[in-house]
């Protein structure tokens, strides 16, 4: 399936199931804004919880809080989003449409390695099992003159992002013939900066002393409370403060769904360490979290690191965790290595001494950080994208087919229904009674219209990992019909043993457990 056509597919499947709504949806929508439904709202909660117990529940030396979107006016000028929070913006003269140049440029890089994966697929099909992925891509010559392209490109690119070189931004979209989508032209305005925080007034009297910003990150909320927490909490480095929170970005360009919106939610950790042993930390927290996403079993092969060669000038070290969406490999997660930027900018804008004292070098400093940020509603992207999945089926020896959405049983949205097969003979008592004992451990749902198989159908569309049908049997022997999502199996079991079947598939401590029990090591220095 073309990329589109998946997106495209994945949109309206999660409108018409109660997933993702656009904002404002009965006065035409608002751009990049969207509303989680009541399906989506669970998984979206169900997200959080997997991450805030993984960070507070697993590390102990890791708490939470929930810091205001608000924030000083000089927040924002120490950690230099006044300044420097910019995108290099570029519009085209016939569509007036506006993009981002660095988009621009990315996109057109990324047709280049499609162009080489799609030589790949060619030469697997030609040669068969004796095919050689390595060697191929070591000997073809098309597939060498591409990649050339790419390297070149790549340098040239980020020197002129280094260097903050708009005018070479501008020719590179030139020099790669890079047309407008809409117009199909290449008539570029000049390429310029564009200050991506939204700014309001507090206060009755607008004025420029009143005017703060809508925060553009959840960090800045961790790092002026890091004083708070470490002396409230009596934490000693190394540490972790975690948070989950709105965000808000004026994005030039908001786009591909859910995965680029203008207000967006975030799941932050900083973790605060000596200086001298952020690289060892780095790759701690660069193999813990990629152990994270690939436990939720979407298979490794859609997993892969993006190293940064372009680092901000305040770390030492960047990677992204990248997932393979409809639209290929994205970031879903960074790990940065910040050094000691963050604080030692808050001390000096705020003249509070926020050092630490360590009593076992007896000595204070200022911490340096590792951060792992992962984008809310990217995650669930990843999820849902990974979980859609249409299936020819034969049933009752005719052809059919499904849409079923094989979200992990610990996230799924609903984790049981429940039917009586028919509406009298005292089925639909029953059913409600196993409702009522089930619903105040799991998110259930109870459903006695239409067919069964049509009310099987609507469950898999929306990811419920099991069904339970009160049938006359259940009068007679107290069991029910249990179905699985995935393999469609059904089995009868004892009514009284669907919590523990319900529970021992669907808690999320269960991947937690496995996390776990790998206990990895810090790497050396």
């Amino acid at each position: 399936m073309a990329q589109d056509d998946q997106l495209k597919k994945l949109i309206s499947h999660c409108k018409e199931y109660g997933f993702i709504f656009p904002s404002s949806d009965i006065y035409d929508g608002l751009a990049a804004v969207y509303d989680y439904g009541q399906n989506g709202v669970e998984l979206k909660n169900n997200i959080k919880e997997y991450w805030w117990k993984f960070m507070t529940r697993l590390h102990e030396n890791i708490v939470g809080i929930d810091a205001a979107i608000f924030m000083h006016p000089k927040t924002w000028e120490a950690s230099g989003h006044v300044a420097a929070f910019n995108d290099p913006l570029i519009d085209n003269r016939d569509s007036k449409k506006r993009y981002r140049a660095d988009n621009l440029i990315e996109e057109y890089r990324d047709k280049l390695y499609a162009k080489i994966e799609k030589d790949v697929e060619k030469a697997a099909k030609r040669f068969g099992d004796k095919f050689d992925k390595e060697k191929y891509l070591a000997t073809s010559e098309n597939v060498q003159k591409v990649q050339q392209q790419i390297n070149e490109l790549t340098a040239r690119y980020d020197k002129a992002l280094n260097e903050n070189n708009l005018e070479e931004l501008r020719q590179i979209i030139l020099d790669c013939d890079i047309v407008c989508p809409i117009s199909g032209t290449k008539n570029w305005t000049e390429v310029r900066q564009f200050n991506l925080m939204f700014s309001t007034k507090m206060g009755s009297v607008s004025d420029e002393q009143s005017t703060i910003y809508l925060r553009p990150e959840t960090a800045q909320g961790i790092f002026v409370n890091y004083l708070n927490v470490q002396k409230t909490g009596r934490m000693k480095i190394p540490f972790g403060i975690a948070q989950i929170g709105k965000a808000f970005r004026n994005e030039i360009v908001a786009r591909q769904f859910i995965f680029r919106m203008r207000e967006f939610e975030q799941m932050e950790m900083q973790f605060f360490i000596r200086p001298g042993q952020e690289l060892r930390w780095f790759k701690y927290w660069k193999t813990m979290r990629r152990k994270w996403h690939e436990a939720l079993g979407f298979g490794s092969d859609n997993y892969r690191f993006h190293d940064h060669e372009k680092l901000a000038h305040y770390a030492n070290a960047a990677t992204d965790i990248e997932y393979n969406f409809p639209m290929g490999f994205k970031e879903v997660e960074g790990i940065h290595s910040r050094t000691d930027f963050d604080l030692g900018q808050h001390q000096k804008y705020s003249g509070k001494n926020i050092q630490y004292f360590d009593p076992e070098l007896n000595q204070s400093y200022t911490p340096y950080v590792i951060e792992t940020s992962i984008g809310l509603d990217r995650m669930f992207l990843s999820i849902i994208s990974g979980s859609y999945t249409e299936e020819d089926l034969t049933v009752d020896g005719k052809a059919d087919s499904r849409v079923v959405m094989k979200i992990p049983p610990a996230l799924a949205p609903v984790k049981v229904a429940v039917f009586p097969l028919v509406k009298k003979d005292g089925l639909p008592e029953i059913a409600q009674k196993l409702m009522k004992d089930l619903m105040y451990r799991f998110d259930c749902r109870y459903e006695e219209k239409d067919t069964i198989g049509k009310r099987y159908r609507r469950q898999d569309a929306i990811g419920t990992p099991f069904c339970v049908t009160v049938d006359y049997d259940t009068l007679k022997d107290n069991t029910v019909t249990i179905r699985w999502r995935d393999s469609m199996k059904q089995e009868r079991v004892a009514i009284d043993k669907v919590a523990d079947i319900v529970s021992e598939n669907c808690d999320i401590n269960n991947i937690l457990k496995r996390l776990a029990d790998e206990d990895i090591e810090l790497p050396e220095a």
